[in-house]
Parts: C-alpha cells; structure tokens; sequence
C-alpha cells in the first residue's frame, strides 16, 4: 500500500517501487504490463475539486481533494483495462491555466 504523502513527495507502493514526483502513481495492480505508460491531465474546478482525462483513452475521473483523485485514477483504469493488460504506470499531470491581463 502505498505510504501517505504531500502532492510532490516521492512514496512507495506495495510491491516497494518508488512512485516518483508530482502525482506519478504506480498502484500493485498497475505493474502487470511491459511499460506502457498513460497520461492523465488533471485541472482544479474553482470549488477546489480535481477533474482528471486520460489524454490516450476514455478514461475520465475525479477527486474533491488530490489523495481522493489519485484513488479514484487508479480504481477508472483498473476497471478500463479489466479485462487485458494493466499499464505499468499512470501519470497524473496537474495543469493549471492563468491569465495574467495587463502583464
């Protein structure tokens, strides 16, 4: 299970793999397949909460707070890939758009 952390810590996981930084999620369940990698980008709704797009398949999720997305990811793309292999890492890619006028 992986350990509890900030947003940009590195964690480990169950099977003792370090997750890398910045919402890169690596689940036990996840490190069935040979390396292939999805992307999800991620923004921030003006309530605060998390929307998540898989930018290579349709998976799309959501979080009120950054652990309940990252739980919610992990559990869409188990669920996406029931029946075939299971990608060996999912990247959560926070995205945050601003507009500076008169800058």
């Amino acid at each position: 299970m992986a350990q509890a952390g900030e947003k940009g810590n590195q964690e480990l996981c169950g099977c003792g793999r370090q997750t890398g930084v910045n919402g890169l999620v690596f689940g036990p369940a996840l490190h069935d397949s040979g390396g292939m990698e999805i992307v999800f980008s991620v923004t921030q709704e003006t309530d605060g909460g998390y929307v998540a797009e898989c930018l290579s398949h349709d998976i799309f999720t959501e979080g009120n707070t950054w652990e309940e997305l990252r739980s919610n990811a992990r559990e869409a793309v188990s669920a996406y890939f029931f029946d075939q292999p299971k990608p060996a890492a999912v990247r959560l890619h926070l995205v945050r758009d601003e507009l500076l006028a008169g800058a």
